[in-house]
């Protein structure tokens, strides 16, 4: 039992090799001492034992570094725009207001399309690019690049003798739209199109204008278009036709100038029997030419069941282009 009291201490207790209880009956001029001995055992790329607090206005200074740094970033990654609102609303938040106050009136916006509607012009003439505006060069740029052959038809209010016209865009001249489909802006048919040319009146900024247009419309859409009054039909005419009436032509003007370059040369005496006789002749010539029209006819007729079709002449492919280019842009 004494051997305990020895070991363990007068009190009772329990002795412990982590315990401070040695430190606690230290002298000021030993702890001192020993925080000497620390001092001089320290290494000097060793750290302190114990962290120390910051003082209060560096830890001030350098949170108010840190956070500039941060706002910075955040605005600069805003665009124009939204660092405006951003910047109203701190105002708002710091001065009062509403924010109503700062709101920009749309009244007066404008789109592309809005400036087009109002500077569009169906035919621009020398006088309309006096004075030019960006509004107005935007709008004859858009001008520009419209096909100005066939046009668009609007005829939702044909019985009011009421009609909208417009230029082709590109998309619808690659389609077709208006030369190879019905040019009504409503209709897509393809079979029995004709050629129509109006004379379009129109009231354009204020001044009453016309144009001379084409389009092609289906049996429907014409009749819709001819509803109160005819319009002039564009009819295809070939070059065998016209070559034709051109030598036609020619000669009968050749024949009259030889009648009267004879009835020149003749003298009085005969001319008075000649005029006399005139009248019979015409009787005359015009039963020989009757029967003449009479014999052609009864010949052609015939020659379809004598014999083979007489041979065509070739073309060359110039002519057969030009052919077919003045049957597309009529």
């Amino acid at each position: 039992m004494d051997n305990l009291v020895k070991v363990h201490g007068d009190g009772g207790g329990y002795d412990s090799d982590f315990s401070d209880d040695d430190r606690q009956g230290e002298s000021s001029e030993q702890r001192l001492k020993r925080k000497h001995e620390v001092e001089i055992l320290q290494k000097p790329f060793q750290k302190g034992r114990y962290s120390q607090a910051a003082h209060r206005s560096f830890h001030s200074s350098e949170f108010d570094r840190e956070e500039a740094r941060n706002r910075r970033a955040h605005i600069i990654s805003l665009n124009a725009f939204e660092r405006h609102k951003k910047f109203v609303g701190d105002y708002i938040l710091y001065y009062g207001g509403h924010m109503v106050d700062f709101r920009r009136t749309t009244a007066n916006d404008k789109t592309d399309h809005d400036v087009l509607r109002e500077n569009h012009r169906f035919l621009w003439r020398d006088e309309d690019e006096e004075d030019m505006t960006w509004e107005k060069e935007l709008a004859k740029k858009y001008y520009d690049k419209l096909f100005k052959e066939y046009c668009i038809a609007d005829l939702s209010r044909y019985k009011e003798n009421k009609f909208g016209f417009r230029w082709r865009t590109e998309k619808e001249v690659v389609s077709g739209k208006g030369q190879f489909q019905c040019g009504n802006k409503h209709c897509e048919k393809e079979e029995g199109l004709k050629s129509w040319e109006v004379n379009f009146a129109y009231v354009e900024q204020g001044e009453k204008r016309n144009a001379l247009v084409k389009l092609r419309l289906c049996p429907e859409c014409s009749f819709k278009l001819n509803y109160h009054h005819k319009r002039k039909e564009v009819k295809v005419k070939s070059k065998r036709f016209s070559d034709e009436n051109q030598e036609t032509s020619q000669k009968r003007k050749n024949r009259k100038r030889r009648k009267r370059s004879a009835h020149s040369k003749k003298p009085k005496h005969t001319k008075q029997r000649e005029q006399s006789s005139s009248s019979s002749s015409s009787e005359e010539s015009q039963d020989k030419d009757s029967e003449a029209e009479e014999g052609a006819e009864g010949q052609s007729e015939a020659d379809h069941w004598r014999g083979p079709a007489p041979a065509v002449e070739e073309r060359s492919r110039e002519e057969e282009f030009d052919e077919y280019f003045e049957d597309l842009f009529l």
